[in-house]
């Protein structure tokens, strides 16, 4: 555990980075509602605060059932969002209704948990690789929209030279302090550069703090704030399928943690993880919020870093708790504009990349070629929904949590392509799951 100001800037620099995608959800199912900004505001709030929780959970653990105990920070996962948005359409169902399903979906994803996990022999390297690599791939479009200043090219101040000239600042300082510092600044290089990309986003009038001297200084989140939950059959069936989808992603992501910090994630390890993304869903049915997962982002800032504690994001944890208590906090937070993250964005997404790419490097393509066929047409799946987002228009939208996921799409063929290719527990899986083994014991960098 590093020394506690250490801890509290490392796990600032984790709740920076995710604080966008975490707070992104509440608002947009607000404004589908449409709340009055009071009720959003505590939408907010409950989100950061259960995100504070079930981080907490996943990378300290909660006895021999929760947490996956690796640097995890958890966010609502984006998955949720049509199905939600929809509910939120249908006046019977409404934000109870939302709720109500949230829970029965998280009770649902913890009992299922196990028998995910066994699932684990399903992903050699070749696959493992494959699923990191999109994963990496898919968050780029984020680091990029980031970098351009809005979170889709359609809004205002998309791709203002400003802002593109912004981000490119911070990524250069981030590579400048990465290369010439050492010991903990180096650690700290991305907060440094989004410190800095704040200062001169202040400095030209591109950063305000209105929301800020408006958000009050404390407020007290409890449980069914808005009222008792309502349980509908086909609303919990539905998001109860979202999250089967979040549990093969949260499978990849720690999967790629494992890689990055030394640690192989055992099937009791996945169980554990997965299980806590079902009580994480749990608390946020509870606590007036939303469907939880690991968020991907992290996963990147932990390969740029090369910080591997735990105790790192727990703190981020602990920080997400406080400031879902005190507005005023979440409010500074959000204060920070897109594109100061965007140059960060670009450097962590692709270090998630990276990662595939070093785990597909130990794969053995010259006595067994059929390799390349998975890894090939696994990518162009999960490239699908990323080059050509209507690819899928014309089937049902009950399938959108499946089709519209380059990750899961690209996961699926890669499975699929493996077995019939390599056979379940091939021989040729096994060698290359040494060799990887053995590459693992070379440090990131």
């Amino acid at each position: 555990m590093p020394p506690a100001p250490r801890l509290i800037a490392l796990g600032l620099q984790h709740v920076l980075v995710m604080y966008a995608g975490a707070v992104a959800v509440p608002l947009i199912i607000g404004r589908a509602l449409k709340l009055p900004p009071e009720q959003v505001a505590l939408l907010v709030n409950a989100d950061l605060f259960a995100c504070g929780i079930a981080t907490l959970v996943q990378s300290v653990g909660f006895g021999p059932w929760f947490g996956i105990r690796l640097p995890v920070m958890m966010g609502v996962t984006f998955a949720a969002v049509g199905p939600m948005v929809a509910m939120a359409g249908n006046p019977d169902l409404g934000l109870l209704g939302i709720f109500g399903s949230v829970i029965a979906a998280g009770l649902f994803t913890m009992l299922v948990a196990p028998f995910v996990s066994r699932l684990l022999p399903l992903f050699p390297p070749v696959v493992t690789g494959t699923v990191i690599l999109m994963i990496g791939i898919s968050l780029m479009r984020v680091g990029v929209n980031w970098a351009a200043g809005a979170a889709a090219p359609s809004l205002p101040g998309y791709g203002d030279p400003v802002h593109l000239g912004m981000a490119a600042g911070v990524l250069v300082l981030i590579l400048l302090i990465t290369k010439y510092a050492a010991g903990f600044l180096a650690n700290v290089a991305v907060l440094a550069g989004i410190v800095a990309g704040c200062l001169v986003a202040w400095a030209i009038g591109r950063m305000h703090f209105a929301k800020v001297a408006a958000a009050p200084w404390f407020e007290l989140i409890a449980p069914f704030q808005f009222g008792v939950p309502q349980f509908d059959l086909v609303a919990a069936l539905t998001m109860s399928l979202v999250m089967v989808v979040v549990m093969i992603e949260s499978a990849g992501m720690f999967l790629a943690l494992g890689e990055m910090v030394d640690r192989p994630v055992t099937q009791a390890d996945m169980t554990r993880g997965l299980r806590t993304d079902g009580l994480g869903t749990v608390i946020g049915g509870v606590f007036n919020t939303f469907p939880y997962t690991s968020f991907s982002q992290n996963v990147g800032l932990v390969g740029v870093t090369g910080v591997t504690s735990r105790w790192v994001t727990a703190a981020g944890g602990v920080l997400m708790l406080v400031m879902g208590l005190v507005p005023k906090l979440g409010a500074l937070v959000e204060s920070v504009p897109l594109f100061v993250l965007g140059g960060a964005g670009i450097v962590m997404f692709g270090m998630v990349a990276a990662t595939g790419v070093r785990i597909l490097s130990a794969v053995d393509y010259k006595g067994n070629r059929n390799n390349l066929y998975v890894v090939a047409i696994a990518v162009g799946f999960g490239l699908i929904p990323l080059v050509a987002p209507d690819f899928f228009k014309a089937m049902p939208a009950a399938l959108g949590p499946i089709l519209h996921s380059g990750i899961l799409l690209s996961a699926l063929a890669a499975v699929g392509l493996n077995l019939y290719f390599n056979g379940f527990g091939s021989a040729a899986g096994a060698r290359d799951q040494a060799a990887a083994a053995a590459r693992s014991q070379e440090t990131l960098h």
